[in-house]
């Protein structure tokens, strides 16, 4: 006996879907926007025909609101202007990055004084920095030398970058983070 199974389809949504344009428009009256329109509120069968007299589109903007906002505009053009400010509003957003540096308890001046200069770098470009030191097996015991090597890290990056939170020690790893100041202060 053969069994079937009831998929759940979606058509997935593309750009027309989003907003209704002229025919798809089912409302009696809206509220007509846009340039060489004079503003107000017009029942559906106007708007339609202004739209189309002026060889334009009838665009759904605001379909929420009593009445619904429409605008007279190409549709094309109006799908390019908001993928245009899509893309301003993504590259204008910030991403967080997190760069790891990573100690031993018995890590020595000169390793301590070349990952300084690395954690300096990336401070400057405006990365945050994770240093954390990792115990191996039995090693816990000296976590006041871990204690010891994240205090006079932060003490020697106190100009240009200030710790979130003091160093904390989760299991083998003795962590802090420390964020880039602002060059305001």
């Amino acid at each position: 006996m053969a069994k079937h199974f009831r998929r759940n389809f979606r058509r997935p949504t593309r750009e027309e879907d989003k907003h209704r344009i002229n025919e798809r428009i089912r409302v009696p009256e809206v509220r007509l926007v846009g340039e060489n329109v004079e503003q107000g509120v017009y029942s559906i069968d106007k708007a339609k025909a202004i739209a189309a007299e002026q060889g334009l589109d009838l665009i759904e903007i605001v379909p929420n609101s009593k009445p619904p906002v429409c605008r007279v505009l190409d549709y094309s053009k109006f799908k390019y202007e908001q993928k245009k400010k899509q893309k301003e509003l993504k590259a204008k957003q910030q991403k967080t990055v997190i760069k790891e540096i990573r100690f031993g308890p018995n890590t020595d001046d000169h390793d301590f004084n070349f990952k300084l200069k690395h954690a300096e770098n990336f401070l400057k470009e405006g990365s945050k920095v994770k240093a954390f030191v990792h115990f191996h097996g039995r090693q816990i015991v000296f976590k006041e030398k871990g204690y010891e090597l994240l205090f006079k890290f932060l003490e020697e990056l106190e100009e240009i970058g200030k710790a979130e939170a003091p160093p904390k020690l989760e299991g083998k790893r003795l962590t802090v983070i420390l964020a880039p100041k602002s060059s305001k202060n």
